[in-house]
């Protein structure tokens, strides 16, 4: 790691925050036509969110990325009307040259991976935008279109690639910086576009791309369009994909107001959501509460309530603190998740937003949530569940619970105040984890005798002794052995290797599926940790290091 870079980690840098709005990009333009975004990259090279390196050729860094999120959270909250999406440049012959290669040699290891971690959830946030909410996407390939530019490009829905015998796509991570596509490239390459293993070797070691036919050929593009028709183009197939679309025509939008968050040096705190630090523990405790009271819900009431309801305001009051706490809380690394509230306002909840999600606002309120504790499981920071007196682990917030590494429950025997768990429908597939099951069907390995038994659970209030004898929780020590047991817990997790505990817990999580997704976070968590600490990429004379300086790389030429 350089010198300069650890003093900026021991002084800590200023914190990152992840909330913004369009008046405030400084990278992407957003423009709406009928029933077409276009979401339009220029990134202001002297824009980036830290010092040292220009965004030149679009190149972009995590400043960039968060602005792109945000866009994505306003087409779909605060334009209902929208049905296709093109995502296209402003630069003359270039549509994006990728992550910024100096700001990755300046950056720490942590930056480093965090970045590509919040890059990679963004681009899965396209394709859960196109698998359940009705949002297709386009990107129009106006030039150079390389490393993270081609991986933003691959997370569409279609690929058009401007065929003016230049422009080319590529992968050039491994000839030019000795590391590996770090945001889905090869996992998308193979799993979603099945570009065959041969071409795609070929692909990836060759820093110049493919263009023109053999892109299309090699099944690397969708079309391949002569600059002159490029923009008609582009415009008719964005309105075709929009047919397919079953988001409203007329429909109002909900405005993303700004979060209530006050950061100061103990936590963070929102209206539903509170973190605390105990940083000489070297933990955080994150408390989600519910509403107190069982309202009628209606989808009016809910459109009124606008950015403030619920399931919307929790989840991104919770996204925010994920978010925060990954990039700006390094050493904080044992979570502890815990609720309050009334466990009937959840369950209300749930019913209700299970029968409505054909309104557009319910659909993507739930997409919000379940995209936020998708997020939970690929953190690289231990979890363990509190459940006590006063808890609220019922229903969606259950599943904060069943994300958990551990679950500890409080078996206490003053009936007043006796801890419990309640199950809902909303528990058993509503909610898919990145491996696309249910978190419960997941921690049973689908075994079906096991979630008939749990669906015969469902709505009744369980408790420590029940939960336990369900599997739903890890331990359930009494009064006199819960204080005692859950400081030992404490102390042991946060006492052991981080790096062996990432690998651990990455291992652990998914269970035996594979998807996509939970290939790319898989090989992000191995290769991306391996590689990116590799004296051939970050070495003294590292290709990621001597980059751009014309100092010759100096490989070790061992197979490890």
């Amino acid at each position: 790691m350089d010198v300069a870079v650890s003093q900026e980690v021991k002084t800590k840098a200023a914190p990152v925050d992840y909330q913004t709005e369009p008046s405030r990009y400084k990278h992407w333009r957003l423009s709406f036509d009928g029933p077409v975004a276009t979401l339009t990259m220029d990134a202001e090279e002297d824009g980036g969110i830290r010092p040292g390196y220009k965004l030149k050729l679009n190149s972009y860094d995590l400043g960039v990325d968060i602005e792109l999120h945000d866009a994505l959270q306003r087409i779909r909250f605060e334009h209902p009307e929208i049905r296709s999406v093109i995502i296209t440049s402003a630069k003359n012959r270039i549509f994006c040259s990728g992550a910024n290669i100096y700001m990755l040699g300046l950056s720490s290891h942590a930056w480093k991976v965090n970045f590509c971690k919040f890059t990679n959830e963004t681009r899965n946030g396209i394709e859960d935008s196109s698998r359940y909410s009705g949002l297709k996407f386009l990107v129009a390939c106006n030039g150079t279109t390389a490393g993270g530019g081609y991986e933003l490009a691959l997370a569409c829905d279609e690929i058009i690639l401007v065929d003016d015998r230049s422009s080319a796509v590529s992968l050039p991570e491994l000839p030019l910086l000795g590391v590996l596509p770090g945001t889905g490239g090869l996992t998308r390459l193979t799993d979603k576009r099945k570009v065959r293993k041969d071409l795609a070797d070929m692909f990836c070691t060759n820093q110049d791309g493919v263009r023109g036919q053999r892109a299309k050929d090699w099944r690397l593009v969708d079309e391949i369009v002569k600059p002159q028709q490029f923009a008609e183009h582009v415009k008719q197939r964005a309105l075709k994909l929009a047919e397919l679309s079953d988001r409203p025509m007329g429909a109002k939008g909900v405005l993303l107001t700004p979060l209530k968050k006050l950061a100061d040096d103990v936590g963070l705190h929102y209206e539903y959501v509170e973190v605390q630090f105990n940083r000489t523990a070297r933990t955080a405790t994150i408390t989600v509460r519910a509403p107190e009271l069982v309202a009628e819900q209606t989808v009016e009431k809910a459109l009124a309530a606008g950015a403030n309801w619920w399931p919307l305001r929790m989840a991104r009051e919770l996204d925010d603190a994920i978010l925060s706490l990954r990039t700006n809380e390094l050493e904080l690394g044992l979570w502890l998740m815990k609720t309050s509230g009334n466990a009937d306002a959840v369950l209300a909840m749930d019913k209700f937003l299970l029968s409505h999600q054909d309104n557009w606002f319910v659909r993507e309120a739930l997409g919000m949530v379940r995209r936020t504790f998708a997020r939970m499981e690929v953190t690289s920071r231990s979890m363990y569940a509190i459940a006590e007196p006063g808890s609220c682990f019922a229903g969606t917030l259950l599943e904060l619970a069943l994300a958990a590494d551990r679950v500890y429950m409080r078996d206490t025997e003053e009936a007043e105040s006796v801890a419990t768990m309640v199950l809902s429908k909303m528990n058993f597939g509503a909610l898919p984890m990145v491996n696309h099951l249910s978190r419960l069907a997941s921690r049973f390995y689908e075994d079906q005798a096991q979630m008939k038994s749990l669906g015969n659970q469902i709505g009744k209030k369980l408790s420590a002794r029940e939960a336990l004898e369900l599997g739903l929780v890890t331990a359930a020590p009494d009064d006199l052995d819960w204080e005692d047991e859950i400081r030992q817990a404490m102390e042991s997790r946060v006492a052991q290797s981080p790096d062996a505990l990432t690998g651990l817990e990455a291992n652990l999580r998914f269970g035996p599926v594979e998807t996509p997704e939970t290939r790319i976070f898989g090989r992000l968590s191995a290769w991306q940790n391996w590689i990116f600490v590799r004296p051939n990429a970050v070495g003294p004379s590292g290709a990621l290091k001597v980059y751009g300086s014309g100092a010759p790389v100096k490989f070790d030429w061992e197979r490890v």
